[in-house]
């Protein structure tokens, strides 16, 4: 009889050419009390604090709301020069505005700009309208693409994240947002790193500190309320390397700005990008139990790049992780294993592996001497 326990194929060294094994850097701590650091090329989270508590998004709501303006952007439904209607809710809605007039129309560009650079609350309200019908309308799309996108701790009841106890977020969802919106839109990505807008006359400067200062940042959205405290959904990027950074749960602006600076000084400075196989590289070969071959190849489908410490280089282990063997027939491209690099201090990184082979099982009388062997095997043990 087949075993099913699992069994752990430590690679060695030679396996793994050029990569550098490397343990946890050095530590940090936030005076943030929600903050979560994620290195963007290969999503490994390089530090969580709180990260799965609920927190009122503020105007990091309006990432959402850009998210589905620059979606339909993107689909052909909207294009930048369309005008949208102001509403009096709109015009009359109170916090950071645009300054949008009642009964006036707005192109969708300065909409995206009154939304991100200025977090005009009425131009969320505009957009929301046109383009749901009512804010309520739209705030159940926004929540149902948080869902799509996996933020399972998120709940949208409107467009501007204005204060409501059935609106909330993490941040590691807020990071999921970002992560998305970088990726899904560079062709519109580039209105975060907008420092100011003029809209009737009125100059307004972009809420995010990072921009003004000499680090990579390019996006993108702060939020304050007095119950939730100041928060920021950052990005930067530094010599092709992308990290995103969001806090929560500061006490001022200033403590907002030198907590966000100092975690992204960090996360470039402690830790590096390591790349261990190539996509459709094979890794390793597996046992086969009752198969026309004793073993199959396994590969990996996508290129894996890992972020790690760039200290103490021992202590990082990668394995494969598989039943004992593999029982025929098997399938070429059947994922019959995974691939999972840890080390002390981050959070595993666990990919599939595929059979690169196709087994078929062995003839009446193969498995019949297999059988035979395993049993006179087992007995004389």
């Amino acid at each position: 009889m087949i075993r099913t326990t699992r069994l752990i194929h430590i690679l060695t060294l030679s396996t793994v050419i050029g990569f550098l094994f490397v343990a946890q850097g050095g530590a940090i701590e936030t005076t943030a009390k929600h903050a979560i650091v994620v290195d963007y090329d290969t999503g490994n989270v390089l530090l969580a604090k709180n990260a799965d508590d609920r927190v009122g998004p503020a105007s990091m709501t309006k990432m959402m709301t850009a998210y589905l303006v620059f979606e339909r952007l993107r689909d052909g439904r909207l294009s930048l020069e369309d005008t949208l209607p102001v509403s009096e809710k709109a015009w009359r809605k109170g916090g950071s505005k645009m300054y949008v007039e009642v009964g006036k129309r707005v192109k969708v560009e300065d909409l995206i700009r009154g939304i991100i650079v200025q977090s005009g609350n009425d131009a969320s309200i505009v957009v929301a309208e046109a383009l749901d019908g009512t804010e309520d309308a739209f705030a159940i799309e926004m929540t149902e693409k948080a869902i799509a996108l996996g933020m399972t701790g998120t709940s949208f009841q409107n467009s501007s994240g204005w204060p409501d106890s059935d609106h909330y977020t993490t941040v590691r969802d807020l990071a999921t947002l970002a992560m998305a919106t970088i990726r899904d839109f560079p062709d519109y990505y580039h209105y975060y790193a907008e420092k100011e807008f003029t809209f009737s006359k009125i100059r307004q400067g972009n809420r995010n500190p990072l921009l003004y200062k000499n680090i990579g940042a390019d996006g993108l959205k702060t939020g304050h309320t007095e119950e939730s405290g100041f928060g920021i959904a950052a990005s930067a990027l530094r010599d092709g390397r992308r990290v995103i950074v969001v806090a929560h749960g500061m006490g001022s602006m200033k403590e907002r700005s030198a907590q966000t600076e100092r975690l992204l000084g960090w996360a470039f400075r402690e830790w590096g990008q390591y790349a261990l196989f190539e996509s459709g590289e094979t890794v390793t070969d597996l046992p086969v139990w009752l198969g026309r071959a004793d073993t199959v190849p396994v590969f990996i489908r996508d290129s894996l790049l890992v972020a790690v410490p760039r200290k103490s280089r021992r202590q990082m282990a990668v394995r494969v992780v598989h039943p004992e063997a593999i029982p025929a027939p098997v399938a070429k491209g059947d994922e019959i294993a995974r691939l999972v690099v840890s080390a002390p201090g981050m959070e595993d990184v666990s990919v599939p592996l595929f059979a690169g082979a196709a087994v078929g099982e062995r003839n009446f009388f193969g498995r019949l001497g297999t059988a035979i062997g395993q049993l006179v095997w087992g007995l004389a043990e």
